[in-house]
């Protein structure tokens, strides 16, 4: 899940700089994993007390255009998205993008229906940021990133998911962030398959 005006000092530090150099496996203390089956990386960096931050990739065989197309097509996201119960754009007092997602997970036996409220920020077809203005975490901002693969056989775009979190302080951090790394490989896996079914694969 993803996507609130708070303070967004943290997006400003999140570089395309930064995910390239987690994808060419340098040495940034980050937990690194690959799904062979989906084609999905997650990496995940401790920050400050219980705050990680979590970045997934993926590589789609369309273009930026197409791909923001699926990733923007906000009232109908919960319709391929695993665990994503429901997405909706709400009023924004100033005219923006805001949503209210709801996501559906079990921890330990426990359903956890965990709310936000989003606010988007768009910069077609490049990024899409988000932030937390209200809900069941303490933190939860980042961006998606879309980049054309150079030199690639036809047209492919590098998907990107960047998240800084805080979980609630009921939650064990770790049990959070293994689920979010679990539900990111199948989330980007849905969104290139939602890419295929609407433009052909």
């Amino acid at each position: 899940m993803t996507a609130n005006v708070p303070d967004t000092t943290n997006l400003e530090a999140l570089s395309l700089g930064a995910v390239d150099s987690a994808v060419a496996g340098l040495d940034l203390g980050l937990d690194v994993s690959t799904s062979p089956e989906s084609g999905v990386t997650i990496q995940t960096e401790k920050l400050e007390g219980q705050q990680r931050r979590i970045l997934a990739f993926t590589d789609i065989p369309f273009t930026a255009e197409q791909v923001w197309q699926v990733l923007t097509d906000y009232d109908n996201l919960s319709s391929f998205i695993p665990n994503l119960s429901l997405s909706q754009r709400l009023n924004h007092p100033k005219g923006g993008i805001r949503l209210e997602q709801i996501g559906s997970q079990c921890f330990l036996n426990i359903k956890f229906c965990a709310r936000v409220v989003l606010d988007m920020v768009e910069a077609f077809p490049k990024e899409l940021r988000f932030s937390m203005v209200e809900g069941d975490f303490r933190q939860f901002e980042g961006r998606w990133t879309l980049d054309p693969v150079v030199d690639a056989p036809g047209e492919i775009v590098r998907l990107g998911y960047d998240l800084v979190i805080r979980p609630p302080r009921a939650m064990p951090v770790a049990l959070i962030e293994r689920h979010i790394r679990h539900d990111l490989t199948r989330n980007l896996k849905a969104i290139s398959d939602r890419t295929a079914v609407v433009f052909g694969s």
